[in-house]
C-alpha cells in the first residue's frame, strides 16, 4: 500500500531554516564572547609555566656548570656530548603562546639574578591586560 502526500512534500521551508540558522549564529557569537577573555588568561597561564620550564632549566645548567649561567637560550636545546638537553623535548628555542620569542637577560658576569620574559600578545615591552609583560619575577610575586 502506497500512501499519497495530500498536496504538500515533506521538509522544511527556506524561512524555517534561516530562523534556525539565525538562533545558530546568535549562539555562537555569545559562546564566544563568554569563551574569549578565558582564553586570553590560559595563555598567560601558559607563558607562566612555560617560564617557570626555562628558568629550571637554567637553574640545571648553572649547577653542572660552576653557577654560570648561560647567554642564550639555544644552550639548553643543544643536546650534550650525550644528546640530552636541558629543555626536554625541545629542538629550538621554546616560543610563547602568541607565537613570539622569549626574552632572556642573562645574570651580569654570568651569576646572580637573570630574567625571562613574555611581552605578552603584543609582542612589545610594557602593555596592560593581554599585552602585559609576564616575567619570571611577577611569577614570583604572583604566588
Amino acid at each position: 500500500m502506497k500512501t499519497k502526500l495530500s498536496g504538500s512534500r515533506a521538509g522544511f521551508s527556506l524561512a524555517e531554516l534561516m530562523v534556525v540558522i539565525v538562533i545558530i549564529a546568535l549562539l555562537a557569537t555569545v559562546v564566544v564572547q563568554n569563551l574569549m577573555p578565558t582564553l586570553f588568561k590560559s595563555q598567560a597561564k601558559i607563558a607562566g609555566v612555560e617560564i617557570a620550564s626555562i628558568c629550571s632549566a637554567l637553574d640545571n645548567f648553572a649547577v653542572e656548570n660552576g653557577g654560570k649561567y648561560p647567554e642564550s637560550l639555544e644552550v639548553l636545546v643543544t643536546p650534550d656530548e650525550n644528546g640530552i638537553t636541558y629543555l626536554k623535548d625541545q629542538t629550538s628555542t621554546p616560543l610563547d603562546p602568541w607565537k613570539n620569542a622569549y626574552v632572556y637577560e642573562p645574570p651580569r658576569g654570568g651569576t646572580g639574578p637573570y630574567r625571562v620574559i613574555s611581552y605578552g600578545k603584543d609582542g612589545l615591552q610594557g602593555g596592560e591586560g593581554d599585552d602585559a609583560d609576564i616575567d619570571n619575577f611577577t611569577i614570583r610575586e604572583r604566588k
